[in-house]
């Protein structure tokens, strides 16, 4: 299938005619066996597609879903215009697995790590028609990524699993701690988890999105 991500796909233990997707969205310098080895203890009845980020980083051998630079004092600064396209490329991607596999069109999630995490927010908040959950780890909102048409009430019915290391050096808690503030005043419904851990998925923050997905 040449779809317009490369991509993993676990297909679902039970199968039913259609069913819900989970979708897999790595972070910077990662691919799609990152997140993808977490599958085998992802919830059965689960379509799980790993995706793979559409720009090469040949210093990482991995990939990126925008790019990332420094200027001469080490400020970051992320290229919101790439961002923006890998926004709209993964809602392309996300019609065409509906087209190709047997997925729920009304079950969607996303599960994103960093810079995933980042597009997760700016898809669902950009596109809400698209997705129903979003598990947005380690990451953050980027509002400059997110169309100017956001309205609450588009947005009600998507869910939010958020979660965070108090100790990242990649992405300070400080500015994980924003998105459920923000999506709270919006009405939505967010579990915000923190945990003593860096930038990573520690043990204890897999078992709260599992028992989260299978609420």
């Amino acid at each position: 299938m040449d779809l317009s991500l490369y991509h993993l796909v676990r297909e679902p233990k039970v199968k039913k005619d259609k069913n819900p997707l989970l979708l897999l969205l790595h972070g910077y310098g990662s691919n799609e066996e990152d997140l993808f080895s977490f599958a085998q203890h992802l919830p059965d009845e689960y379509f799980i597609v790993s995706a793979r980020a559409p720009y090469n980083l040949p210093q990482y051998s991995g990939h990126a879903w925008y790019a990332i630079t420094f200027d001469s004092d080490m400020n970051k600064f992320s290229d919101d215009k790439q961002a923006i396209e890998s926004r709209d490329l993964i809602v392309r991607f996300i019609d065409e697995i509906i087209a190709t596999y047997p997925i729920d069109a009304d079950n969607v999630t996303l599960v994103g790590f960093s810079q995933g995490a980042i597009l997760s927010y700016a898809v669902a908040l950009t596109y809400p028609e698209k997705v129903s959950r979003v598990l947005a780890l380690s990451g953050y909102l980027n509002m400059d990524i997110v169309g100017k048409s956001l309205h609450a009430e588009d947005v009600s019915k998507v869910r939010f699993f958020i979660s965070h290391g108090t100790v990242d050096q990649v992405i300070p808690v400080e500015w994980a701690r924003k998105a459920p503030e923000f999506l709270k005043n919006l009405g939505l419904d967010v579990e915000y988890h923190e945990y003593n851990a860096g930038h990573g998925v520690a043990p204890q923050n897999f078992y709260d999105m599992v028992n989260w997905l299978n609420k």
